[in-house]
């Protein structure tokens, strides 16, 4: 059967196996041999991960490709999950820590980034492809433009590298930009020497008026005047490495605990 990419669910099939094949060989299998695909829409990915030694499931939402998997990839068997991937439980899946790869919907791409996140404690790794401008952005580097948001969170937990770039034209239907493909190894430290929670919400206020200094953008937080002569609250979030907002994160928890 012939499967129609649909608009709805960002589908932007790959055709090129070349592509299929460099992305499948950048997964280490270093410390784990399970692996999930995210959205395999027609296997173009799959039949280069199938070769290898590993524990490989699939999650598609979307029925079409499912039947078609079912029908062309009879090593799937019992291994193709139909479900929405941003709702899955992981620790019904596999047990022990696994790596994530995929050819990822752009209109979820940021919903994936986050999942991964808040499951570091069992993803290993991730290697996927992103439009390029996202890719770019996960792995920039403190006082870039592109700094941001994702790239703290990210780099918190996980060593990022961009591994190459994909042109548009290796998709059907072919898609307004350029692609990049990078891969996420987790940190062996993974975990912040901060409060987490309060480190997250500081990271997304402070991009959220990132022209503004800290003592202005993070007021909401009832620091102290004291505090905020602390020569960090004289910066904009841009110049912050993560373990600047590590450190920022600890003032603010020490100075709201005083108070």
């Amino acid at each position: 059967m012939n499967v129609r990419p649909k608009k709805y669910l960002g589908q932007h099939f790959l055709i090129d196996a070349n592509i299929a094949k460099n992305i499948s060989d950048a997964i280490s299998l270093e410390g784990y041999h399970q692996v999930l695909e995210v959205g395999p829409g027609t296997g173009k990915l799959t039949s280069h991960l199938i070769n290898k030694n590993l524990d490989l499931k699939v999650v598609e939402i979307d029925s079409e490709s499912v039947i078609y998997l079912n029908e062309n990839f009879s090593n799937l068997k019992n291994k193709i999950i139909e479900k929405d991937f941003l709702k899955l439980d992981f620790k019904k899946i596999f047990r022990g820590q696994f790596a994530i790869i995929g050819n990822f919907p752009y209109n979820i791409s940021s919903q994936i980034l986050f999942k991964i996140i808040d499951n570091r404690d069992l993803i290993v790794e991730s290697v996927g492809m992103f439009q390029q401008e996202v890719a770019k952005r996960i792995c920039e580097s403190p006082g870039k433009k592109s700094y941001g948001i994702l790239s703290v969170l990210i780099q918190a937990f996980y060593k990022t590298e961009y591994l190459f770039n994909v042109s548009k034209h290796v998709f059907q239907p072919t898609p307004k930009v350029a692609s990049g493909v990078i891969r996420l190894k987790r940190k062996k430290k993974f975990k912040l020497n901060c409060n987490e929670k309060l480190f997250f919400l500081i990271v997304k206020t402070s991009f959220q008026q990132r022209r503004k200094i800290l003592r202005n953008s993070l007021k909401s937080f009832g620091i102290s005047l004291i505090t905020k002569e602390d020569s960090i609250f004289e910066k904009r979030p841009e110049q912050l490495n993560v373990y600047d907002f590590v450190e920022l994160t600890s003032i603010i928890s020490n100075d709201t605990f005083s108070n």
